[in-house]
């Protein structure tokens, strides 16, 4: 504590609302805390907002992907309203997109579901159709390409049509085929093939105008049965009410209570295009979160910037007068309401000089100018403390009569 620095004097009196030292500003523990949340509590009530409105869209926001057929797919071309029903229905869905996944979790007893993925092409390599192939597990292909079709239904080769939409009907002896009814599909259907033998392919659902025996649906019952469907639009959430599609895919897929369902992901390393950077390891949803945070941002910054005219080139260095800086000093802390601060400045100013006349050391204590100054004066101690060190002053008037005091005090101790 210094002469020139009354202001942290930590022998100050205490003020009268009990927050402790009252500091040479004017201020209490309790005074500045209030002044610094009225200062950022803006900006903390929109951190808060932004905060509320992120979980409010991560909550109201349900798990869904966007992936083409997958059946946590909340799209037109999505299967979860097939998943759903399924669920409801005691089936289990386990989905996934690795080949060497489903073909571990397929085991004699459930079903493995294998759709179209990515690529809107051959996903699957061949070593992932070998595995596919040694499984046990019942199978239903939906959309399948040329090589799945050949390798895991053999017994079946692609008909001829497709390309518009048509409505078939049954036209078969399969339960499920006619428990369905009618299909809607734009699938070319399926043929048995050279290999297939006698009474073990059953083609359903004809295509209009198709060779005989086509049938956009077809069971092969071998070692382990095997539904083929052309078209995999029919069990998206777009198309699944429409005819008979429903019953026909709930049907093929609810055989069992244990269904894994393969979407293939395309070829990573061979996808060069594709994003496996620090973007892709976000949630669903985070874009658009994003965007709602930049627009808070920008709206803050629009609200609460500072809004500056142009500006003005100004040769430097200004020169200043000393009394025009005291008073734009003064009219800042009158803006301000800043009370406290003038009180001190004029005290430390006055306590500053008070001690140069006395020959008060720099280091010397409150206590040790205070008595000096009443030696000086012949003025009560405590009346001496009460100018140099008292409370703030609490409006205007008692700051001014503080100045005059002030100035006879300095004016009563002579050099």
């Amino acid at each position: 504590m210094t002469l020139t620095d009354p202001a942290a004097a930590t022998t100050a009196p205490h003020h009268p609302g009990g927050s402790g030292p009252v500091r040479g500003d004017g201020t209490t523990t309790r005074t500045r805390a209030r002044r610094r949340w009225r200062a950022v509590r803006w900006v903390v009530g929109l951190v808060l907002l932004g905060a509320f409105v992120t979980l409010l869209l991560a909550l109201l926001r349900p798990p869904s992907s966007d992936t083409r057929y997958a059946p946590d797919a909340a799209g037109p071309d999505g299967g979860r309203a097939v998943a759903q029903v399924l669920g409801r229905h005691g089936v289990h869905v386990t989905y996934t997109r690795s080949a060497e996944k489903a073909a571990s979790l397929a085991r004699a007893g459930t079903t493995l579901a294998v759709l179209p993925g990515d690529s809107y092409g051959d996903d699957l390599s061949d070593a992932d159709l070998d595995l596919l192939a040694g499984t046990h597990a019942d199978l239903a292909l939906i959309g399948p390409s040329d090589a799945s079709l050949a390798s895991l239904a053999p017994e079946l080769t692609w008909g001829w049509g497709g390309g518009y939409v048509t409505t078939s009907t049954a036209q078969c002896a399969d339960p499920d085929a006619r428990a369905a009814g009618s299909v809607t599909s734009t699938g070319g259907g399926f043929l048995p093939s050279g290999s297939a033998t006698a009474g073990t392919v059953t083609t359903c659902f004809p295509p209009d105008g198709a060779e005989a025996g086509t049938g956009s649906y077809a069971v092969v019952d071998g070692a382990r049965r095997v539904a083929v469907l052309d078209d995999a639009a029919i069990l998206t959430n777009a198309h699944l009410a429409e005819a008979g599609n429903a019953a026909l895919v709930l049907r093929m897929l609810g055989r069992h209570t244990e269904l894994v369902w393969l979407v293939p992901e395309a070829d990573r390393a061979a996808d060069a295009t594709d994003d496996t950077g620090t973007f892709s390891l976000l949630p669903d949803g985070a874009g658009a979160v994003a965007v709602w945070l930049l627009v808070v941002a920008v709206v803050a910054v629009v609200w609460r910037g500072r809004r500056l005219g142009p500006l003005v080139a100004e040769d430097l260095p200004v020169v200043v007068r000393a009394s025009e800086a005291t008073r734009g000093r003064g009219r800042l802390y009158r803006a301000g309401g800043s009370r406290g601060h003038a009180a001190a400045g004029l005290r430390a100013s006055t306590a500053a000089r008070l001690a140069a006349r006395l020959g008060v050391p720099a280091g010397a204590t409150p206590d040790s100018l205070v008595d000096a100054v009443a030696r000086a004066t012949g003025r009560p101690t405590a009346d001496v403390h009460g100018l140099l060190y008292g409370p703030p002053p609490p409006d205007d008037a008692a700051l001014l009569t503080l100045a005059r005091r002030l100035d006879d005090l300095e004016s009563e101790v002579r050099p």
